[in-house]
């Protein structure tokens, strides 16, 4: 797999998306996956706010997240949510790389996904296209943040193991591999964190990936999907004091 990052002129409030793309992706290749960094796509759709403390943030983030913990519970003042069924901080709005801005996550990730790869097929020519909207996230008892896929489109979630023998014939009762988050944290650590200037990647000889020459179904978003109540680690996310957010509704 070969995961080549793009360098980009600073993305600022009223650039447009398309415009980006155009003029900074090169030719792709069929059966290619295209990066892009949920910042960008939301600093397009003027999802900034100016506003800078982290008072207002916490607000601002109960009211994007589906479930936030009350700040006041961390010994560090950082207030966990869930936003789009991804366990994140801050509902996933931060300072960095916003000129002065919180950015916010994109209103739709799932429709800028299937536009971003319906713009590729038409503008490109290309049948066999990925897309995915990445962010990077902490992850529990591990120090530093990988990526994750906020949205994704193009090709298969799941690689199904279950029912299929090991090396050893060993029939595997429950293991499944996630695309979107694997290609993403291929494609965030090469784009970087700070000031790389690198909000596209595009990901080649990915041979795991199934190409759709279509958006993903709801069934197959919903199939990626766990509830907390059915997730392994439910005997702690459950015992968690969630308070339900306003969901990132007007």
């Amino acid at each position: 797999m070969k995961v080549t990052a793009i360098k980009t002129k600073k993305v600022e409030v009223g650039d447009k998306l398309f415009d980006i793309l155009d003029e900074y992706l090169p030719k792709l290749q069929e059966n290619s996956i295209v990066a892009v960094t949920s910042k960008i796509i939301s600093i397009t759709e003027g999802r900034v706010d100016p506003h800078d403390s982290d008072e207002y943030r916490d607000e601002l983030a109960k009211k994007e997240a589906e479930f936030y913990i009350p700040v006041e519970l961390s010994q560090y003042n950082f207030m966990i949510t869930i936003n789009h069924n991804v366990l994140v901080a801050r509902a996933g709005i931060d300072h960095s790389n916003g000129h002065g801005n919180l950015v916010l996550w994109p209103k739709d990730p799932q429709k800028s996904a299937n536009e971003i790869r319906e713009y590729l097929v038409s503008k490109r020519g290309i049948k066999n296209v990925g897309v995915i909207i990445t962010d990077s996230r902490l992850s529990p008892l591990r120090m530093g943040v990988t990526g994750v896929s906020i949205a994704h489109s193009g090709f298969e979630t799941l690689i199904n193991y279950v029912g299929k023998p090991d090396i050893f014939g060993r029939l595997m009762l429950v293991e499944k591999s996630n695309v979107p988050d694997s290609l993403a944290t291929a494609a965030v650590i090469e784009m970087g964190e700070g000031d790389e200037q690198q909000p596209l990647a595009i990901i080649e000889d990915a041979k795991f990936v199934k190409f759709q020459e279509r958006n993903p179904t709801k069934e197959e978003l919903a199939g990626l999907r766990i509830n907390v109540e059915e997730d392994v680690f439910a005997p702690f996310l459950a015992a968690a004091k969630w308070i339900r957010g306003g969901g990132g509704k007007d």
